[in-house]
């Protein structure tokens, strides 16, 4: 029998003792970051979680006996072998652009076509858990890290993105990196099964970004950081907010949160920090709230977590969370 209260098993996420077979619900590590435009080291992300997620305790305020939802991680090194070898490349691009120079086209191509394999191959791993029923997320790495799983939910069915970010990431082939984490939710929405994206937290965005917004023809809701804060100055609470927020998602939501949709306290070394910014109990009421309001959660990422064991015990705590949100709205897990 397995004692929730005991020593977490190291090596497994959250120190739970379910293998992959048995397990109702799969985290795929991606170790990718080779599109990074600022802070690098979320390739490490995934590995840092699984150390800091065991010193995790169980019991939350509002999920009964959450250590309850089966949960394993699979092989820890599925894309980790050639990344260094393409950031190094995706680094020559970066610097002949801001250089104003022409980048080699071999380099710039070898890196798009390294990401494409990636996502393909991320794409078949998730397939082929879904499809022995289990529930999929993705940890990252960088924002790209998700697209495969996405792709791959969105051959089964329609469903809504909610995004917590503090960056839009709608650019179109950012650096010319065809699947740069600047332009995850750009790649998402030419999914037919991504009917629209809600993005909260936003705070550092370009014209581009904008102007893409105008013209979509997929609803892109977006909630900025700045006016949650002044809305809550002029007295509208988060509790209301977050019900404007859940009124945007359709029935079926896929949650992809970006480490730096938070304070940077949290996740000081997230490869893009921007100053502002949620606190962490206001994103897990947010995401609390989509279950409570009766939606599903379909599929999930939590991604750019720095490479750094606070940053990692964070993101570990906001796993933790989404993944038994996910229980519950599976009718896996219960509400207390």
């Amino acid at each position: 029998m397995y004692n929730p209260s005991d020593v977490g098993k190291k090596g497994s996420i959250f120190g739970l003792p379910y293998s992959l077979e048995e397990s109702d619900l799969i985290l795929i590590p991606v170790h990718l970051d080779v599109t990074v435009s600022y802070g690098q080291g979320t390739s490490k992300g995934p590995e840092l979680i699984l150390d800091e997620s065991s010193q995790l305790d169980f019991s939350l305020l509002s999920v009964k006996n959450p250590w309850e939802l089966k949960m394993a991680m699979f092989d820890r090194t599925i894309v980790a072998s050639q990344n260094e070898i393409h950031r190094g490349r995706a680094v020559n691009v970066i610097k002949a652009l801001e250089a104003g120079k022409e980048p080699e086209a071999d380099q710039l191509g070898f890196v798009n076509e390294y990401c494409e394999n990636t996502h393909a191959k991320i794409e078949e791993t998730a397939d082929s858990f879904i499809n022995l029923g289990k529930l999929v997320g993705v940890v990252g790495g960088d924002h790209s890290s998700p697209l495969g799983l996405i792709r791959t939910l969105a051959k089964r069915g329609d469903f809504g993105i909610l995004q917590v970010d503090a960056h839009m990431d709608l650019r179109q082939a950012y650096e010319r990196f065809e699947y740069s984490h600047a332009s995850i939710m750009y790649n998402a929405l030419k999914e037919e099964g991504v009917t629209s994206v809600t993005q909260v937290g936003i705070r550092d965005f370009c014209e581009e970004e904008e102007s893409y917004i105008k013209v979509s023809s997929k609803p892109v809701h977006v909630f900025y950081d700045e006016q949650i804060f002044r809305n809550q100055i002029n007295g509208i609470s988060w509790s209301q907010q977050v019900d404007e927020i859940v009124e945007t998602l359709p029935q079926n939501v896929y949650i992809s949160f970006d480490m730096d949709g938070l304070d940077p306290s949290l996740c000081p070394n997230t490869g893009t920090p921007v100053a502002g910014g949620l606190k962490f109990n206001e994103a897990v009421y947010l995401m609390e709230k989509v279950v409570r309001s009766g939606r599903k959660i379909i599929g999930f990422d939590v991604c750019e977590t720095g490479n750094n064991s606070w940053d990692a015990n964070v993101a570990a705590r906001i796993l933790f969370r989404i993944a038994t949100l996910t229980g519950v709205s599976h009718k896996l897990l219960e509400f207390k």
